[in-house]
Formats: structure tokens, C-alpha cells, sequence
């Protein structure tokens, strides 16, 4: 069985790898099995550590049945009757990915997303996520510092850089956590408070962003407190405030004499609206972490942001950090990503229209679709570990039959978009995507 690893080149700082050299060595004890990888100048592990762990190094990936990539691979890549396990983005139809799903379809390949490996209870068991909110967090920050030092308010966040410009995440974190001591020590400027940081969601990208977060000084406070604290005028100029919201925080049922539930919400989300703009007058920076699909009300709406501003109420919102980067998705002033080197833009919220830096009128919004490669040795590293247990039984699969006879993990199975060109059951409406 050739496996093969494909280069990562949608932009120059993708530096990520599914699978790493120490992985492919340990793998390599099999017999059976053979490592092809492109090389590339850009990863964060070089062509000889590859070559090293007894991997072939070569262009040419033509030789392989599988191959093993993170980005959405281009359609002239393509080749007929491959297995393809990669991010593919197309579950809710993306439409900068339709061209490459039909391809897939034409050359009858299988594909398998990495997105919809889950246990049986749903939860993702291949995934970068954690490290999207850590980078994402970290990246936050420094927009925010950004943005207050262009206003004239001098604070330690100014000293914060990228994820990217750290030397790892042990030296990001240290850095910060320096910073952290030094507000509980010296306090922030009167004009930064209350400094509330919101945070949607609760799964691996809020977990990764509030690790960050929590090296701060921080102060937990309920969605029902951050109204009082701003009444309050002995909240701390020591302290970060921190606030998570749950779907029971962030929608309500329309009509009045309705009850939140959360499986209901799930099930019928036309049943509900939006209760964000409840906390918009209170927060500092929103950072974003929760999934989103265009069934679901948005958090921040440029109505919102546009009433706000002819109407002159002063938001004290500086940057929305958009980790989940759905562009017009739950944060709909995202109108469009970015990339690491050009991570932030200005939304002025009359005309609409964006303004690359972190200077103008507006809120600052961090849109980098791809985060996690501002930590890649780390990222990479971890999401390998996990992913190298499922290839030696995928290694083994005859995927010549019919999906109901395909002796594939549970995991595999369920997330199986392709077999040989045809959509498997439960991805069958994708269908009306490519028609």
C-alpha cells in the first residue's frame, strides 16, 4: 500500500503536515506500507527529516492509493479512482469547493474528511481545533493591543505579537503570562474598563482560546452579570473579565411563551432568534468559537453595527476575533478572510466596506481561515498522533465494494462523503450541490 503526503501550498504559511516524520517511521515498521512525500520548502518539517524516517521523497504522488493532505487539494491534482483524505470544506455546500467535489465525483474518487471522523456520540477525533483558539486568542490580543495603542491608550498588550512570531507555544505562553503579571501588578488604563472578553462556544476552539485567556488575570462573570458590572464602578483595573456563552445564552425561542431547549434548537432553529445584541453594548472583544450554519441566527449583524453608529451609541467593542471564520456566517461584518501576513481589517459599518490594519472607524476583525499554521510543529504533532492509528487498518480496506459491505472503522465509515464517485448516504444531499 503506497500512502502519499501532498504538500500544502493553498499560501505561504501553511506549514502543516497530517502526518510527521517520527509518526511515518513507526508506521514504516509494517512491511506492507510506503510513504511517498512532495516536498516542500515551506513545511515545518524539512524533506530530510522525512527522508530519515524512511520516506520517499519525491513529486510524483501518481504511484500512490492514498493520499493524505489538510487543505482543499487543487482539481488539476486530482486523479481517477484515489482515495482522498483531506479538509475538504463542501458538508454545507462552500461554493469556492464545488468545482473540486465534482471533479471528485467525475474521476470516481473516495474522499474522506477529517471533519466528520467522530465517536458515537459526535464528538471530532481528528482535529486542529485547539489550536485554532490558541493561535486565534493569541492573534486577538495582539490586534487588540494594536488597536488601542492607534487610539493613544498605552498598554502592556502592545507588546503581544502573532502566534506566528513566537518561537513555539511554550515561548508564546511564558510571554504572556509575563504580561498577565505585569496588569495584575500595575493595572490597566481607566479608559479600558470594564475589559470584558466574550467567548461563543464551549469545544475544542474555546477550550484552546480560553487556555490562552486563562494565563491572564481573569475574573469569571455569567452572560446575566455583564450588565451590573458595567453599573458597578468597583470592577477590577487588575483583571480581565471572562465570559462564555452556551446556545441558552445566545438565542431565544421567538415566541414568548416558549421554552429554550437545546435539542430543540438544533432540530428547529427557525424557532429562534438571536438574543446577542443583549450583550453587544457590554463587550470589548468577542472572540468566536462556535460552530455556524446559515440555519442558525447570526451573533453580530451589520444592521446592528450600522443602527449603532447612526444612532451614535458608543459600543465599546475594539476587535472581533472570527476563529470559526464563516465569512457572513454568525458574525456577519466578516465579509471577508485573511491570511496570517495581512490578518486584521477595519469594518466601517455604514458604508460596509473594509479597511486592511487596525486602524479606522470601526471594529477590527481577525478573519485568518487557517490558524492553526501559525503553530506548526505543535499543531501538526498533535493532530499526527492521533490521526496515524486509524492507517493501518485503512491501509488494509478493499474499497472496490458497495458502502454497505465496506469494512472501514465507524469512524472512517462516518466520514465517508465519496466511495468511487458516488455519495454515501448520509451525505446524499450534497448532490443538489454540483447539479
Amino acid at each position: 500500500m503506497r500512502i502519499g503526503i501532498r504538500r500544502e501550498d493553498k499560501n505561504e504559511w501553511e506549514a502543516r503536515t497530517p502526518l510527521i516524520p517520527e509518526q511515518i517511521a513507526e508506521l514504516l515498521q509494517n512491511p506492507e506500507m510506503e510513504f511517498i512525500v512532495q516536498p516542500s520548502s515551506i513545511r515545518t518539517y524539512s524533506d530530510d527529516d522525512y527522508a530519515r524516517s524512511g520516506a520517499v521523497v519525491q513529486e510524483d504522488l501518481s504511484g500512490c492509493n492514498i493520499v493524505f493532505g489538510i487543505k482543499e487539494f487543487p482539481t488539476q491534482f486530482l486523479q481517477p479512482s484515489k482515495i482522498y483524505i483531506f479538509f475538504s470544506h463542501t458538508i454545507k455546500g462552500q461554493p469556492y469547493n464545488m468545482a473540486m467535489l465534482k471533479r471528485l465525483v467525475e474521476l470516481r474518487d473516495t474522499l474522506i474528511d477529517y471533519e466528520k471522523i467522530v465517536d458515537n456520540n459526535g464528538r471530532r477525533l481528528v482535529f486542529f481545533g485547539r489550536f485554532a483558539g490558541i493561535a486565534g486568542m493569541i492573534d486577538t490580543f495582539w490586534a487588540f493591543g494594536q488597536r488601542l495603542q492607534s487610539e493613544g491608550i498605552r498598554t502592556p498588550f502592545a507588546k503581544i505579537q502573532q502566534a506566528r512570531f513566537y518561537a513555539n507555544l511554550d515561548d508564546a505562553k511564558s510571554k504572556l503570562k509575563f504580561i498577565g503579571n505585569e496588569i495584575v501588578g500595575n493595572g490597566l488604563p481607566h479608559l479600558t474598563h470594564p475589559l470584558i472578553f466574550g467567548i461563543t462556544g464551549y469545544g475544542n476552539v474555546s477550550r484552546g482560546a480560553q487556555e490562552i485567556l486563562d494565563l491572564f488575570p481573569i475574573i469569571e462573570i455569567k452572560p446575566n452579570e455583564i450588565a451590573s458590572l458595567w453599573k458597578n464602578p468597583n470592577f477590577s483595573p487588575n483583571h480581565l473579565y471572562k465570559v462564555v456563552f452556551k446556545e441558552e445564552h445566545l438565542v431565544k425561542p421567538i415566541r414568548s411563551d416558549a421554552v429554550f431547549g437545546l435539542q430543540d434548537y438544533y432540530k428547529h432553529p427557525e424557532k429562534y432568534e438571536s438574543k446577542f445584541d443583549d450583550y453587544l453594548p457590554y463587550l470589548t472583544v468577542i472572540v468566536n468559537a462556535i460552530y455556524w450554519d446559515k440555519m442558525y441566527p447570526r451573533l453580530v449583524t451589520k444592521k446592528y453595527l450600522k443602527t449603532a453608529e447612526l444612532e451614535n451609541r458608543s459600543l465599546p467593542l475594539k476587535v472581533i476575533g472570527d476563529i470559526t471564520c464563516d465569512v457572513e456566517g454568525s458574525i456577519e461584518c466578516n465579509i471577508q478572510d485573511s491570511n496570517p501576513g495581512n490578518p486584521v481589517y477595519v469594518y466601517e459599518p455604514v458604508s460596509q466596506t473594509i479597511q486592511y490594519g487596525h486602524k479606522g472607524k470601526g471594529v477590527v476583525v481577525l478573519a485568518v481561515d487557517n490558524l492553526p499554521c501559525e503553530l506548526p510543529k505543535e499543531s501538526s504533532s498533535i493532530f499526527s498522533n492521533i490521526l496515524k492509528e486509524f492507517i493501518p487498518a485503512l491501509s488494509k480496506t478493499d474499497f472496490s465494494v458497495s458502502f454497505e459491505t465496506l469494512q472501514l472503522s465507524p469512524e472512517l465509515k462516518r466520514a465517508t462523503i465519496l466511495l468511487n464517485g458516488e455519495f454515501t448516504p448520509e451525505f446524499k444531499y450534497m448532490e443538489k450541490f454540483i447539479a
